[in-house]
């Protein structure tokens, strides 16, 4: 893995599925980033993340150093401009701005589209997801205490937020 210098940013693709699920399958190996407990299917993946909002970055061999992408809160017509995120990166590329550059991304594309909250929900353990988070302008709404078990064991959940100043 790269220096964050060596970062290239581009729109994630089907070029970039096995290295993106293998690194998803990496975060929830960790046991910290997910309640999921396998990656799902390249098709599922794609079908569900929204097209716009789905960013990779990339060394300078075109090795994916990490992910990040969205998905709408609802259907209904009032919370269209509300996404939640997620943002993964492969381990060897933590600590070197590869997340930051990732959700600037990120927010960068929500904004161009109108988006106005970009929500997610984080483990309180996973310290370095919320102290990215909270340097990219993210706040904790609260804490959703013991709201799902993940391997028999109950967790907690973070929601955090980041609202756009841009979109009004």
């Amino acid at each position: 893995m790269t220096a964050t210098s060596e970062v290239r940013l581009v729109a994630m693709g089907p070029e970039h599925a096995d290295e993106v699920l293998r690194i998803y399958q990496l975060g929830i190996d960790e046991g910290n980033a997910t309640f999921e407990t396998t990656a799902p299917s390249w098709e599922h993946f794609d079908a569900t993340k929204l097209s716009g909002h789905r960013h990779v970055a990339l060394d300078a061999s075109g090795a994916v150093l990490g992910w990040a992408a969205a998905v709408p809160v609802s259907d209904r017509c009032v919370y269209a401009g509300v996404v939640e995120h997620s943002v993964y990166v492969h381990p060897d590329a933590r600590g070197q701005g590869v997340g930051a550059t990732l959700l600037d991304a990120l927010i960068k594309s929500t904004e161009l589209a109108g988006i106005w909250t970009i929500q997610s929900g984080v483990f309180p353990e996973n310290t370095g997801s919320l102290s990215l988070h909270r340097r990219m302008g993210f706040r904790v709404v609260g804490t959703r205490e013991r709201i799902g078990r993940l391997h028999g064991a109950w967790r907690d959940v973070v929601l955090i937020e980041r609202r756009s100043h841009a979109v009004a």
